[in-house]
């Protein structure tokens, strides 16, 4: 295969994954309302892992080379980027009540503006000269998507102002996540790092639904939930995870970070077509801003990361 197909087959995984991402949040994750989140979560992780376990039993043999580091950022990765992000997002899907979907959709891509700094922190990468100002424009951003230009009122706003809330939660755990995950892929391949994330989290959330009692939901899952479960395992949940990585390692992350915007784009046209929902002026031109900030913000990181390299 020529290096223009493989680019070009790289391009279209990750701009199909981020489709799949898109309609997931739009369509599939909000018509499981009628369950527990918890429950809910975790059928999302443990219906993947176990498919898994069919096709890639071969990664528990690193259950004997893994050291205690390597077991703590397995564990924060599920903890962070399965349990806690996932939930969270999840909420704040089910609140909004088929409302502002986009809005919260699209509230997640803030996910760099939270994973840049901890990196920062964390891993002692530096900050872009121009960090401050692209992560500013995207918060600021992020606001008027939310609320317009009116003031949020806890009593007409409140499910969209926790709503919102929940949606930053999220995309703090997932860029913690991210950060995290860094860790375990100078290791290992991302297979074997998106094979233990989806088994841990499947063990830390069978935990919680067993002490919560959220279990029993699974007695109330209607055929159409169960429908939904099956679709989201094997395509929009682990299978859009590896069509990503597939190709993630074909293009650079500069190619990646553009088709990665079929995500928002995707999210806004079906939230149309399925919920009829629109957008305002001022809450489009927000959009495009939050997402040019956050666009740059990656950018000016993958230089800088190509630079150190070289």
């Amino acid at each position: 295969m020529t290096e223009k197909k493989t680019i070009l087959l790289g391009a279209i995984a990750v701009s199909i994954s981020a489709i799949f991402w898109g309609f997931d949040g739009i369509v599939l994750t909000p018509r499981l309302y009628n369950l527990d989140v918890a429950y809910v979560v975790f059928m999302l992780h443990t219906i993947p892992f176990l498919v898994m376990n069919i096709l890639l039993y071969r990664e528990y043999r690193y259950l004997k080379s893994f050291t205690g580091s390597d077991i703590i950022f397995i564990g924060l990765i599920a903890l962070f980027g399965g349990a806690i992000g996932t939930m969270a997002i999840v909420k704040a899907l089910f609140l909004v009540n088929f409302q502002h979907l986009t809005i919260v959709v699209l509230l997640q891509k803030l996910q760099p503006v939270f994973g840049i700094i901890l990196a920062f922190i964390l891993l002692k990468e530096k900050l872009g000269k121009n960090y401050l100002l692209w992560a500013s424009m995207a918060i600021i951003g992020g606001y008027f998507l939310t609320f317009g230009l009116h003031l949020p009122s806890i009593e007409t706003n409140k499910n969209t102002i926790y709503a919102a809330l929940f949606a930053l939660l999220a995309s703090f755990s997932f860029g913690s996540s991210t950060v995290f995950s860094k860790k375990i892929l100078l290791k290992y391949s991302f297979k074997t790092a998106t094979f233990y994330r989806y088994g841990v989290t499947s063990l830390i959330l069978l935990i919680y639904v067993l002490i919560s009692g959220s279990i029993s939901q699974i007695y109330v899952t209607t055929s159409l939930n169960w429908l939904i479960f099956i679709i989201i395992a094997l395509t929009t949940g682990s299978g859009a995870i590896f069509l990503y990585y597939f190709g993630l390692t074909r293009v650079k992350a500069n190619v990646a970070a553009v088709c990665e915007l079929f995500f928002p784009i995707s999210a806004i046209v079906f939230d149309y077509f399925f919920n009829n929902a629109q957008l305002t002026l001022i809450q489009w031109i927000s959009a495009v801003v939050m997402i040019f900030a956050i666009v740059n913000l990656n950018r000016e990181r993958t230089k800088r990361l190509v630079a150190k390299k070289e």
